[in-house]
């Protein structure tokens, strides 16, 4: 198997499929970014389909399958597509998913009509031309990867010269306008741009599966990071391996298409961006809420335990009393305790009860302090909207000027919200201050 892989690549014809898809995939990728954060993910997939008739149109102009007159009509057809969909977008009450819907629909069934039509006037002279329709890359040759390689190294150049303005017209097009950027020209370049993305990958990947080719690479990126540069760079990576991948993948295995098999390759890159991205993916998710969950009951079982014995109870609580102050599950009530006494933040009394060491009393007492300062706040948010506390972590005596940590505490005592059970690091001087905490 390997020594068939190797032949394959050693193959000229190979070689070239492999450069001409993965700057297709690198060009698919930096463009869909934009695509994507501009909320036009669809797009891709109406130019693709409108693309069709243009195609036909070449095809019957020309009279043969030269890939310069194919490729032309697509663009034409593709951008005759995209302002329809912005007239009909801009002068009647359609919304742009149905306007998409609508021109994706009547171009790409005007495009099927050409070629049943083709079929039928053209005889065999017209052979291979519905491989537009899925993609057949193993039927280029040496000129059409050169076309492609040459069109995809100008749309990187472009886009790479006017990233500024494109970033600009992505986030902030009022901003744009305001300070006399020719918002119009660069929206319209980009659309170019993108349409020409779409024809280049159309011998590739073909219409159907065109719109994946653009988008996936970017939504894949879009887990890894929050920056646009280091997103279009991941992006391009993405759907360069991408369409590596799935050219490497049809040459063993036989029969198989190499544009389904690069939009596999891509997707499954987008499951593990899915699955394993460091803040977005589903594990860090999993992770993070795993640990508020385990932190908040922490917190909620200190609490507990701090507000019994306020109540004057020394004697140590069950876990019963404990969870009957706030609904904890047993089973992480019990985890909380075991990792509590590791932490010798409590012990076991004789009678099979817990109680509050030292230093788990200090530990309950800056819970309670910070809970109870935080709905002061709340109470008085009007009047201490300078400290901007989004949570209760937020609360930091260390960090609070003290007139305002004086001003908490007033409010606490006129509220008698003030904590009466204080560890040893922890006293309240005249003025109601804790200090030491």
């Amino acid at each position: 198997m390997i020594q068939s892989v190797v032949e394959q690549l050693l193959n000229p014809n190979t070689q070239w499929v492999l450069i001409g898809t993965l700057l297709l995939g690198i060009a698919s990728g930096v463009l869909g970014s934009f695509t994507l954060l501009r909320k036009q993910s669809l797009i891709g997939d109406a130019m693709a389909h409108a693309a069709l008739p243009g195609v036909c149109f070449g095809f019957m102009l020309s009279g043969s399958k030269s890939i310069i007159w194919l490729l032309l009509g697509a663009a034409i057809t593709g951008l005759i597509a995209a302002w329809f969909i912005q007239i009909t977008i801009n002068h009647s009450k359609v919304k742009e998913d149905s306007a998409l819907g609508l021109v994706l629909s009547v171009f790409f069934g005007f495009g099927i009509v050409l070629l049943t039509f083709i079929q039928h006037s053209y005889g065999g002279n017209q052979s291979g031309l519905s491989d537009f329709i899925f993609g057949q890359a193993a039927s280029m040759v040496g000129a059409d990867v050169q076309v492609i390689i040459t069109i995809a190294v100008v749309l990187l150049l472009i886009t790479f010269i006017f990233f500024k303005e494109f970033k600009l017209i992505t986030f902030d097009p009022q901003f744009a306008k305001g300070i006399g950027l020719p918002t119009t020209f660069f929206n319209g370049l980009l659309m170019v741009l993108v349409v020409s993305a779409v024809v280049i990958g159309l011998q590739t990947v073909g219409v159907v599966l065109m719109a994946a080719m653009l988008i996936t690479p970017a939504i894949s990126a879009r887990y890894w990071t929050e920056k646009l540069s280091a997103m279009i760079i991941i992006s391009g990576v993405i759907g360069g391996i991408s369409g590596v991948l799935g050219t490497l993948l049809s040459t063993t295995a036989k029969g198989m298409a190499t544009g389904p098999l690069i939009i596999v390759a891509a997707t499954s890159m987008f499951l593990i961006s899915l699955v394993f991205a460091p803040n977005r993916g589903l594990l860090a998710k999993l992770f993070k809420q795993l640990s508020v969950r385990k932190r908040t009951a922490r917190n909620q079982l200190l609490l507990n335990f701090y507000e019994l014995s306020e109540q004057g109870d020394n004697n140590g609580f069950t876990v019963e009393q404990l969870m009957s102050k706030r609904k904890l599950s047993y089973s992480m009530s019990l985890s909380m305790l075991q990792q509590f006494e590791k932490k010798a933040w409590i012990y076991k009394t004789s009678d099979e009860k817990w109680k509050l060491t030292d230093a788990g009393l200090e530990k309950a007492y800056e819970i309670v302090l910070n809970e109870r300062l935080f709905e002061m706040y709340l109470m008085y948010e009007m009047e201490l909207a300078q400290l901007q506390l989004k949570s209760r972590d937020d609360v930091d005596l260390k960090k609070l000027p003290a007139e305002i940590k004086e001003y908490l505490f007033k409010l606490l005592n006129t509220h008698e919200r003030t904590p009466r059970l204080l560890p040893k690091s922890a006293r309240v001087d005249e003025r109601g201050i804790a200090n030491g905490v």
